[in-house]
């Protein structure tokens, strides 16, 4: 990953020229999902970056109609820190590209397809990818059929939610109907899969490469809301704990995803290895987390990358390619 690690004592500063060519920028931030508050952190975080790379940027706290963002802009660029609906799905990129203003990270189709656990997930088994086995869930009736057909145990989601929002780990047909029916209250999509016993791992991408892998253990029953934002004993592994050629095969696979979907510039995918040592799919992140809990800029400085490089870089591919050389 040599090619990605920027060395020097002094802070990072962005070029005039980038300055320049960047403009007013400004960080969506806040937004009206359930991934609000951490929303808000992530683009107060950016925000600081950016400034203090010396860019001229400013953050807006969108509420409300995403029409209104472009009505009168008084920006020239968009930074993305909008997670879950609305910022991450396809929505406001769509908003934003109508209007012809660019905007970091991936565009309209793979947001919303990277956001649809379940479509990302026909995806990959489309392309061949492992993706642990799943179905659609309409129904709490539904609940003695899919434990037939995917035993125990299994993982319930609300199919468009982010931050492990909306899942719930199941042993039994009572269990799958309770969680059936809490993630339908947050999501009209849920999603059920077999649940994957073993470490889990995630891999940040960085203008279509892979950084290094990250390993995660907790306490909590899963890597939740909590072990993501609010627990100070989530163990992240940086090296992540694979032999060499594991951690490049995992990382082949996290690019792989990421290119199926259609994704660009940055974002994270989620993988499990169960006890066979086999990898397997969870998800891909397009607006990952940019908080001082998160991951991204934790295996960018592990790549030698600061974080006021990370989301320069990030905001360079908003450039026509002639300017971003």
């Amino acid at each position: 990953m040599s090619d990605l690690s920027h060395t020097n004592a002094q802070p990072y500063q962005a070029s005039p020229e980038l300055v320049k060519a960047f403009g007013r920028v400004a960080v969506f931030m806040g937004g009206d999902s359930a991934e609000r508050a951490v929303s808000l952190k992530s683009g107060q975080a950016v925000l600081s970056a950016l400034q203090s790379a010396g860019v001229d940027a400013f953050g807006i706290d969108v509420r409300g109609c995403l029409l209104k963002t472009v009505e009168a802009p008084e920006y020239d660029r968009v930074f993305i820190a909008l997670h879950g609906r609305g910022g991450e799905d396809g929505t406001l990129q769509a908003i934003l590209g109508q209007a012809g203003i660019p905007y970091t990270g991936s565009e309209v189709l793979a947001s919303a397809l990277a956001m649809d656990k379940l479509r990302s997930k026909y995806v990959f088994q489309g392309c061949g990818l492992p993706t642990p086995a799943f179905r659609a869930m309409t129904s709490a009736a539904e609940a003695d059929e899919i434990i037939r057909s995917l035993g125990t145990p299994l993982s319930v989601k609300a199919a468009h939610e982010g931050s492990s929002i909306g899942i719930f780990k199941v042993h039994n047909v009572e269990e799958l109907a309770e969680a059936y029916r809490k993630a339908a209250e947050i999501d009209d999509l849920v999603l059920v899969e077999q649940w994957i016993e073993g470490p889990e791992f995630t891999v940040s991408l960085l203008q279509d490469k892979a950084l290094p892998a990250i390993g995660l253990s907790t306490d909590h029953t899963f890597y939740d809301y909590d072990a993501k934002y609010l627990a100070d004993d989530t163990r992240y592994r940086i090296p992540c704990g694979l032999a060499p050629d594991d951690e490049v095969r995992l990382q082949h696979l996290a690019l792989d995803a990421f290119r199926v979907l259609g994704c660009r510039t940055w974002g994270r995918v989620d993988i499990m290895q169960d006890a066979d040592g086999e990898f397997w799919l969870l998800e891909a992140n397009t607006v990952p987390g940019m908080t001082d809990h998160s991951l991204v800029p934790m295996a960018a400085k592990a790549a030698g990358i600061s974080f006021e490089e990370l989301v320069v870089r990030i905001l360079k591919d908003t450039l026509p390619e002639a300017t971003n050389a």
